[in-house]
């Protein structure tokens, strides 16, 4: 994916809440080399791009002052309660050293399970995207993850979800194994099953007419 960003001299508070009134979104560019850059980007333009998903989890070309950047997107500040860019960050890529960046699980499969398929339960997506570290050539603009082969009672954990060539998985915090997906039994069993002993139970309160 590619967009343009253009130069920004004017720095501060105010510089950049009169950019947001003029329909631009300030930014910055930092990483590399190259010292880091003050921009300015089409709010319009950015506000759909940051709708599609592969503009969060690819290398993305930037045109900046005739010049292309490889870039991946770092951070964005949304406005609390308007439809609002307040801020966004990218950073260089290079195409030597190795980036550490969230990519999207893609489930397939699920009602082919047989733990829904026959069992009727319900699958959870814990975690929606993972973080993976590799080159800049070898980043997967999203994971496909195959539940076809789900049982009931099973859970995918982190270690079970297939990494593409050149990707290894970034694991944080205490667990080293997440729960991915878990399998939940179907509420309806236990629902019709208490209604069930309901209706076998006397009824409370009718008893003989004297």
């Amino acid at each position: 994916m590619n967009f343009v960003a253009f130069e920004r001299a004017k720095q501060g508070t105010g510089a950049s809440r009169r950019l947001r009134n003029s329909g631009r979104a300030p930014g910055i560019v930092y990483g590399g080399a190259t010292e880091p850059q003050t921009i300015e980007i089409d709010h319009n333009s950015l506000w759909h791009a940051l709708k599609k998903e592969a503009f969060h989890s690819s290398v993305l070309d930037m045109e900046v002052a005739g010049q292309t950047h490889k870039v991946v997107l770092r951070d964005v500040q949304y406005h609390p309660y308007k439809q609002q860019v307040l801020h966004i960050d990218f950073q260089r890529v290079d195409d030597k050293t190795k980036l550490h960046l969230k990519v999207p699980l893609h489930f397939v499969g699920a009602e082919e399970s047989p733990a829904v398929k026959a069992d009727k339960c319900t699958v959870n997506h814990v975690m929606t995207e993972i973080n993976v570290s590799c080159m800049p050539s070898d980043l997967p603009e999203f994971i496909t993850v195959d539940l076809s082969s789900l049982k009931k009672g099973a859970a995918l954990h982190l270690q079970d979800v297939p990494l593409p060539k050149g990707a290894t998985l970034v694991v944080r915090g205490s667990q080293k194994n997440p729960v991915v997906v878990a399998v939940v039994p179907p509420a309806v069993v236990l629902e019709a099953g208490a209604a069930e002993a309901a209706a076998a139970a006397p009824a409370k309160g009718k008893g003989k007419k004297k």
